[in-house]
């Protein structure tokens, strides 16, 4: 949340160097304060676990946030009983009239086929054009960010050698950027994806900012500069052990999994992880409902403009 201070405090212009918010008089009085709505539609088979790492973060605020949660119906859950899905989740029919501050789109373990041969691609497509006039600030989170940076703007996603899984470090490329706000200049974010999409593809679009990359997990964190999208490559909402459930779910199925990288101390999947990336991760959220959702959202959201 930001400070609040008189408008000629001499602290004003140091604090706005060092990327701190700042929040002058005039314009606390005329601020107006109202829930957050936001919208998740949830990709991952595991929907409950992701459901939960999800709040978690958005819960780590003094924000106010109402949360609604999105399903597709040309695709039929394996993993997620129909009394849950009923009873907790949305279909696009249902909210396709309404407004929202902010929408997350996640992950699916999807990223080995082409787009246009997954179930529920033209509905995703959809949900993403509905997107930039129904919702203010977007968050797409691996094959989501993929998604959503071909459909948007063509980039294409490109096979990797093997299975990418581990906790790599990274670096940010513009420590002003209000998303990365309170990072340090290193940070850790998990990964867990078969395919990447490759730098100098966004930096051919002038609307995009690469904001922080990996030197071996790549492209992580891209930016509208707009603010109106955000494009995660990782993880960031990972738990504790979701890496590790989903080694031991590849080592059951006979695929031969790479333990993953920085995750398991000594590489011994029987050891417990440690959690090195919540710091960030509960950043990175907040960040973004802050200051691209919470501080340029308008109050009336009828009165949304298309992202274009």
């Amino acid at each position: 949340m930001p400070i609040k201070i008189q408008n000629s405090l001499p602290a004003a212009k140091i604090l706005d160097s060092e990327n701190i918010f700042v929040m002058t008089e005039d314009r606390a009085v005329t601020q107006d304060i109202r829930p957050l709505k936001i919208i998740i539609l949830n990709l991952m088979p595991t929907k409950i676990d992701t459901e939960t790492q999800l709040l978690r973060l958005l819960g780590n605020s003094p924000l106010q946030v109402d949360i609604e949660l999105l399903q597709t119906v040309t695709h039929v859950s394996k993993n997620t009983s129909l009394t849950h899905l009923t009873t907790f989740y949305k279909t696009f029919d249902e909210i396709k009239d309404q407004n929202y501050d902010g929408m997350i789109i996640t992950g699916a373990p999807v990223e080995q086929m082409d787009f246009e041969e997954v179930d529920y691609w033209q509905e995703l497509c959809s949900i993403m054009e509905w997107s930039k006039r129904n919702v203010y600030s977007t968050l797409h989170i691996c094959w989501g960010a993929q998604a959503a940076l071909y459909y948007h703007y063509g980039i294409p996603k490109y096979p990797l050698p093997e299975k990418l899984s581990g906790i790599f470090r990274h670096r940010i490329l513009d420590v002003f950027h209000p998303l990365m706000r309170g990072f340090d200049d290193r940070f850790l974010i998990p990964h867990s994806r078969y395919t990447e999409v490759r730098r100098e593809d966004v930096q051919k679009h002038d609307n995009l900012i690469v904001l922080a990359t990996s030197r071996i997990a790549g492209v992580a964190i891209v930016a509208s500069k707009s603010g109106r999208q955000f494009f995660v490559t990782g993880h960031a909402e990972y738990d504790r052990n979701t890496l590790a459930n989903e080694y031991f779910r590849d080592v059951n199925k006979g695929l031969h999994p790479h333990v993953p990288q920085n995750y398991f101390p000594g590489d011994d999947p029987a050891a417990l992880p440690p959690l090195t990336w919540r710091s960030h991760a509960n950043l990175l959220y907040t960040n973004w409902l802050n200051y691209y959702v919470y501080q340029q959202t308008p109050y009336d959201l009828k009165t949304l403009q298309d992202i274009n």
